[in-house]
């Protein structure tokens, strides 16, 4: 399996990174890129989504603030590669989103990354206060929004594709079985054990 962080403009070797497939350029449609590989856990929640809905996608660190040539190329070249959205996670002063978004008309999805001093607050105060003319679709900070930016992404794609459109139907119907299968649980099982059942799994 080759792991390539890095992009040209011509050619991406990136991989589905728990897939153990390759795809050529064309085939993605999701670009997702972290501004450091200390992002890359909190970002595979965004990958197990895309995963699951079956939308391909590439995935690469650009830091806007240390590589913001390599930045600038990623985001113009996107849409040239089939990108049709781009997912952008950051921490700190956030910039890598909207960096991407002034240099491309692709939809920007921004992360707030939750490592930061003040807890991913300064990141999504970043994120979220775009000036207008450049808009980015701010998630929430951590986990939550890094599985919420994979979801919007695919609603965004479903508009045009009806089989990502119902492989979301189907995702949103998994979660409501699911719900409906732990207040089943509970109320067979009593508060008490449901708790310490639910303690022995995540130990």
């Amino acid at each position: 399996m080759k792991d390539e962080n890095t992009f040209s403009s011509s050619f991406i070797l990136s991989f589905h990174p728990f897939l153990e497939r390759e795809y050529m350029v064309m085939d993605y449609l999701v670009g997702i890129i972290v501004g450091s590989d200390s992002d890359l856990p909190l970002i595979q929640e965004t990958a197990i989504v895309l995963d699951e809905l079956g939308i391909p996608f590439e995935i690469t660190i650009g830091s806007a603030h240390r590589a913001p040539d390599l930045v600038a190329e990623y985001a113009s070249k996107a849409s040239e590669r089939g990108i049709k959205v781009i997912i952008a996670a950051a921490g700190g002063a956030a910039h890598l989103p909207g960096v991407i978004a002034s240099k491309t008309c692709l939809p920007v999805i921004g992360v707030p990354v939750d490592n930061s001093p003040l807890n991913g607050v300064d990141s999504l105060y970043s994120i979220v206060q775009m000036p207008g003319g450049v808009p980015v679709a701010a998630m929430a900070i951590g986990r939550a929004g890094a599985r919420n930016a994979g979801i919007f992404a695919a609603q965004i794609l479903a508009l045009l594709d009806d089989s990502i459109a119902q492989r979301l139907l189907d995702f949103r119907r998994k979660n409501a079985e699911s719900v409906a299968n732990k207040a089943k649980k509970l109320s067979e099982i009593g508060l008490a054990k449901y708790i310490e059942e639910n303690r022995k799994k995540d130990a």
